[in-house]
């Protein structure tokens, strides 16, 4: 907290701490010009001076960043930079510019020292010594002799905790590049590579100041791993000298030549040079499509509710993906609401709908597995016929919880009735309208309270629940249409389905160790009654009634992790998309890998979305409901 303070009231924008042979300070402005607005994290592997990372996190502080190097005196440095800049400051200031102090500086062994006295050794040799250079001998002792500047800045008290600041929350890693960026890099990254230069006019001798030298062959693997991070889909920028190999290798981009000065020779005829820019987008194979696209007209007629986790708000970016992709058969393994698997039914998909809850698997029985049967008007009739015998369940299980009698009374005449209706596809049609009607009928739609604490005064809680049900009839008749193709509905554990599809639609509980992801809890009295409470025990002792929720895989970390490997191993041959929120745990990181384990190709799409109701009543009104909601498409 005291370095961002100090950096904040300074005003000060870190700069590189050491003068670093290679750095980057005079080609920031291009260099940032070629930096990519939208990214997740800022890699570095070859840290060197970092001129680039510290502008990137004066401009993007909210970004998460990962540096790296091979030289572990350069990443300790960083290191104590971060966690101990204080004690960093303490000792450098008790340290002076002179020729027979450095050589007893630099005489110092390294290994007997602090990790804090290491790090001022580092700055004081990197301030005092010839050029600011570094360079170590075959024991790997730094042998560059003293500078003799007249008043060099040995430590720069602002800089150091703007430093420290910028570097907070930061990833530094020891090791060579090609094994940080294996453990760290991921689809949506941006990367920024700064190797130790071909030797080429006057960086013929830039081998002698850095402990790896890199050769024609080491460049050629540097250009290996530049694809592969462009197949990742990794934003990637590189500098290099202006070589006829760097050309060769990095011909299929975007590649800039700009005339820099060399500080590091002490021959004034070689100190210009031509530097590089190549700039590398990530492979696309998808598209940049509009937000939203023009869905079919009879997408306007599917029965909205207020259902957790619905994509009512999303189906247009879902369908803008996917409809890049050819294929006939979509299978929806956690249907929900039914208004992703409906959309795919008026794209002329054959459809599988599939929910471990039996109301959501009713909707889609109703929707999206029934093409032609409607209730008439004798049909409502009959389902609401009063004079049929009741078990009266309801009205006295559920008595003054979350309707009045009469609306209780009326949901058992429904139940009583149901069986008269022969067709099957009529009787989830019924249950389905019912179940809509319930849920508009509850404040929020939920049944975790009771009573009538939230309502409003809308309209949907005035109305009897008769009034609701007829409305929902008519609105459930509006949807159904053919469109040709034999959908099924299923009520399965969406990990034991061993349904295929060209296209798998994977959109689970979210978990979230701040709330959790139960929809028994918040639906179980539409639950019960899909299933007329049969399998199910009620908890006598609880106030709304309920019974015990299903076990599900997604209601832990470590669980949804599990389940989301076993899904990605099971449909493999499949196109694969997933929703899932940046509130929610796995992360965006670990699903990506997860689903890279199983296909060859994976992109995110980002979509900026709102919940339309929190966990509490407070914060539905307030931004803790704005997330990312991430489309993960594996391929």
């Amino acid at each position: 907290m005291e370095q961002a303070t100090l950096w904040s009231a300074s005003l000060q924008r870190p700069r590189p701490v050491l003068k670093w042979a290679g750095g980057k300070q005079q080609l920031l402005d291009e260099l940032l010009s070629k930096t990519p607005t939208r990214f997740d994290r800022y890699i570095e592997p070859f840290i060197g001076g970092g001129a680039l990372f510290f502008s990137i996190r004066a401009k993007y502080p909210d970004r998460e960043a990962i540096i790296g190097d091979s030289n572990p005196e350069l990443i300790n440095l960083y290191t104590v930079i971060r966690d101990n800049v204080t004690d960093l400051i303490s000792q450098l200031q008790g340290m002076r510019a002179d020729e027979q102090v450095f050589y007893a500086v630099r005489a110092q062994s390294y290994d007997g020292l602090t990790p804090v006295q290491r790090a001022a050794r580092t700055i004081y040799l990197n301030r005092t010594c010839f050029n600011g250079l570094y360079r170590v001998n075959r024991k790997g002792q730094f042998n560059v002799p003293y500078g003799r500047y007249v008043n060099p800045t040995i430590c720069d008290t602002d800089n150091l905790y703007a430093a420290s600041a910028a570097l907070q929350g930061v990833e530094i890693a020891l090791g060579d590049y090609k094994d940080v960026l294996a453990k760290y890099a991921r689809a949506g990254d941006f990367v920024f590579l700064d190797p130790p230069y071909l030797p080429i006019s006057a960086y013929a001798d830039f081998k002698r100041y850095t402990k790896k030298q890199f050769y024609e062959d080491d460049h050629r693997e540097l250009a290996t791993e530049v694809q592969r991070l462009h197949e990742l889909g990794c934003y990637v920028l590189l500098t290099n000298s202006n070589h006829p190999l760097v050309h060769q290798l990095y011909a299929p981009y975007t590649i800039e030549v700009f005339s820099t000065r060399r500080n590091i020779s002490k021959m004034g005829s070689k100190r210009v040079g031509e530097d590089v820019i190549i700039s590398i987008p990530p492979k696309r194979r998808l598209a940049v499509l509009p937000e939203q696209v023009t869905l079919p007209p009879q997408m306007s007629r599917f029965p909205s509710t207020r259902y957790m986790g619905s994509k009512q708000n999303l189906v247009g970016h879902i369908w803008s993906v996917v409809s890049q992709f050819e294929f006939d058969s979509a299978l929806d393994l956690f249907s929900g609401s039914g208004i992703v698997s409906y959309m795919f039914k008026t794209q002329g998909k054959r459809v599988i709908a599939n929910d471990y809850m039996h109301f959501a698997a009713n909707f889609a029985a109703a929707l999206i597995q029934n093409n032609t049967s409607i209730l008439t008007e004798r049909d409502v009739a009959i389902l609401c016929d009063a004079t049929t015998p009741t078990d009266q369940f309801v009205r006295r299980t559920f008595a003054d919880l979350y309707y009045v009698d009469d609306d209780n009374a009326f949901i058992d005449t429904i139940r009583a009735n149901l069986p008269r209706l022969r067709s099957k596809a009529k009787q989830s049609l019924a249950m389905a309208a019912l179940v809509r009607a319930c849920m508009k009928k509850r404040p929020r739609g939920i049944f975790t309270f009771v009573g009538h604490r939230y309502d409003d005064g809308r309209r949907d809680l005035t109305l009897t629940l008769k009034e609701q049900f007829v409305e929902a009839v008519l609105q459930m008749n509006q949807a159904v249409f053919d469109n040709g193709r034999r959908n099924l509905s299923l009520c399965e554990d969406a990990l034991l389905v061993t349904h295929r599809a060209d296209l798998v639609y994977i959109d689970p509980p979210y978990f979230s160790p701040l709330s959790d992801n139960e929809y028994v809890r918040r639906y179980h009295f539409v639950e019960g009654l899909a299933r007329d409470w049969q399998g199910v025990q009620l908890q006598e002792h609880t106030k709304t009634k309920k019974f015990k929720s299903y076990p599900t895989a997604f209601n832990s970390h470590c669980g949804a992790e599990d389940a989301f490997d076993l899904l990605f191993r099971r449909h493999q041959q499949s196109i694969i998309v997933v929703s899932y929120s940046s509130n929610s745990l796995p992360t965006m990181d670990d699903i990506a890998h997860l689903l890279m384990k199983h296909k060859r190709h994976v992109e995110v799409v980002q979509v900026d979305h709102r919940y339309s109701f929190g966990n509490q009543g407070h914060i539905v009104r307030n931004e803790n409901n704005r997330v990312k909601e991430y489309l993960f498409v594996g391929y």
